[in-house]
Formats: structure tokens, C-alpha cells, sequence
């Protein structure tokens, strides 16, 4: 740090100590009868400069001292509007730091994701191959791709999440007409299983996009048909409270322990089930939870091993504000 940069931060002291000089040397000139006495005046002013300069002197080593601490963040502040800059720095730094771990886990968690993606996705590419060197059955060929298909669902909406509001139309959608559509596209999976479909609705309207809905119902139709047996059933029904409107698919299958129950919605948890009963990368109930958080809705589950699962959908009954503002823009 210059010596001229410094001072130009003391100039306050500097004017203040002049005004300090003029104004008890006019008081003084005006009160002596004698005459002005200009030896007295300028010894009086040599040892005031002589006090300047050493004051400066001070401040000057005062803040070259806490400049060079400043690199190893253990100095104390000159002043007060300084102690409020470094109180104001040091929480940037923690925000930073608070940032700089988010992005990291965002890059590790994405990095996990695309790993475990890429070992799934080669499972059904390999018998795909096999299917291809023997005699090709036609329902094993078409299960194949639509779990390829799935998986590629899977990275496209992952990669979508925090760029949600860039694709997002909302509008009334019909939640068993999206349903039904689903049963009809794993029409072959549900015969292949004698899996019994059982739908007690005709209709359930709420507010929302339909495409990330259509996403959301296919990841829990798909893990009911995954972890359902032969000859069993799911069964989609409706209710609606004061509160909300809900959609309920049950299924009697193998069911979810009670310890993985509070945590089937966590990133890349597969759980006992998963590890043990068949191949999974654990975003899909992940993903269903994430996307449902982003169009105002949440889900439930509630299991018993070996007896049931049931995903519940909790719809808002109040008007989406999204929607509004688009039919305003609309008309």
C-alpha cells in the first residue's frame, strides 16, 4: 500500500487537526493585547505537525499490519464501518463455501446418476443382443425397449429438474384418462404377468402438466407392474377431501419393508427390495417425488412386506396461480 493512497483515507484526520490549528490560533490572535507572537505560534504548530506526522505514522503501520492479516483471515478491523465490511465478507465467504458444496454435491450426484444409468441401460441392450442371435420373440423384444425407453425417460427429466419452469404448461388434465393411456401401453407387461387391472374411477380433473404428470403415473405404474407377481392385482382409485383431490394406485405385491419406507423417495435408493429382487437405479420414485414437488403436488406411501404397497398423489383443490396467469395471457 502507497503512502499517498494511505493518506488519502486520513484525510478527515488531516482537515480536522488544520481546523484544530486555525481555530485556537485565531482565538488567540484576537485575545492577545501584546501582539501576534510568531515564535510562540510556530513552536506551537511545529510540535501539532510533529504530532501529525507521528499519528500517521501509527495509523500508517496499524494498517499495513491488518492488511497483511487480512490474507490469513485473522485481523481486527480499524474502524467500525470496517468491522461491518468484515462481518459482510466473512458471510459472502460461507455463502460461497455453502454454494461451492452445492454444485459439488449436484456434480457427484449427477455423476452417480449417469454411472448407474449406464450399467442399467446395457442389461437390456445385452439381451436385446442375445434376442437377435436366437429366434426374436416379439414380447420379449418389445419389454426390452420399453425398458430402454424408461431408462431414457429417466435421464431426460433428471436433466430437466432445474430447468422446470422453462417447460411448464399447465393446464386441467384428466388424471384417469392419462391412466388409462399408461395400462394400455404396458397392456403386453400386464398379460404377460396375469396382472389384473382394476380402475374405479371415470374421472379425476386437477390442474397441472400433463406430460410430466403422464411421467410421474408411468415411474409408479411401472414399480407396482415390477414388484407385483403373476396372477396379481393393482387397483387406481380416487378420493378427495376438503383439502385436496388424491389418486391411489395399489398393488399386492412383495410390498416394502418399514426401515427403507421413510426413504424409497431418496436419490439412488434402491432399498432392500431393490438390491435383492431385481436390478434398479433408484431415481424413478426419486424423480415421481421431485417432479410431483414441482407442479404442487407431493406423494405417500404406505406398504406392508409381502401384503400390499399403495402410492398416493396429493393434489392441490385450490386454482394453480400458473394457471391463471396463462389464461389472462391467453384471452
Amino acid at each position: 500500500m502507497s503512502i499517498l493512497r494511505f493518506l488519502s483515507y486520513e484525510k478527515p484526520y488531516i482537515y480536522l487537526y488544520f481546523l484544530g490549528t486555525l481555530i485556537p490560533s485565531a482565538v488567540y490572535s484576537a485575545a492577545n493585547d501584546d501582539g501576534w507572537k510568531w515564535g510562540t505560534f510556530f513552536y506551537a504548530f511545529l510540535l501539532s505537525c510533529l504530532l501529525l506526522i507521528g499519528f500517521l505514522l501509527l495509523r500508517y503501520q496499524q494498517n499495513v499490519r491488518v492488511i497483511r492479516q487480512m490474507k490469513i483471515d485473522d485481523y481486527e478491523p480499524l474502524s467500525l464501518e470496517g468491522d461491518f465490511a468484515k462481518q459482510y465478507i466473512d458471510e459472502l465467504k460461507r455463502e460461497h463455501i455453502r454454494a461451492k458444496n452445492e454444485i459439488l454435491n449436484k456434480q457427484e450426484d449427477h455423476y452417480d446418476f449417469i454411472v448407474s444409468w449406464f450399467h442399467e441401460i446395457k442389461t437390456p441392450i445385452a439381451v436385446l443382443r442375445l434376442l437377435q442371435q436366437t429366434d426374436m420373440d416379439r414380447d420379449s423384444l418389445r419389454e426390452e425397449i420399453g425398458k430402454i425407453e424408461n431408462y431414457v425417460d429417466q435421464a431426460l427429466y433428471y436433466a430437466k429438474l432445474d430447468s422446470f419452469n422453462q417447460d411448464y404448461d399447465i393446464h386441467n388434465c384428466d388424471v384417469i384418462q392419462i391412466a388409462k393411456e399408461l395400462i394400455k401401453s404396458h397392456s403386453k407387461t400386464f398379460f404377460a404377468k396375469k396382472i389384473r387391472i382394476q380402475l374405479k374411477a371415470e374421472s379425476l380433473k386437477v390442474q397441472s402438466d400433463a406430460k410430466w404428470l403422464q411421467f410421474i403415473l408411468n415411474q409408479l405404474l411401472t414399480n407396482s407392474l415390477k414388484y407385483t407377481g403373476n396372477g396379481g392385482e393393482i387397483t387406481i382409485t380416487v378420493n378427495e377431501t376438503a383439502k385436496e383431490k388424491q389418486l391411489l394406485i395399489r398393488d399386492n405385491g412383495i410390498g416394502i419393508s418399514q426401515k427403507d419406507l421413510p426413504r424409497i423417495f431418496n436419490r439412488g435408493f434402491t432399498g432392500e427390495i431393490g438390491r435383492t429382487h431385481s436390478k434398479s437405479t433408484g431415481m424413478g420414485l426419486y424423480l415421481a417425488q421431485a417432479l410431483s414437488n414441482k407442479i404442487g403436488a407431493f406423494i405417500t406411501c404406505t406398504s406392508e412386506m409381502g401384503s400390499y404397497t399403495e402410492f398416493t398423489i396429493h393434489f392441490p383443490k385450490n386454482h394453480d396461480p400458473y394457471l391463471i396467469r396463462q389464461k389472462t395471457r391467453d384471452e
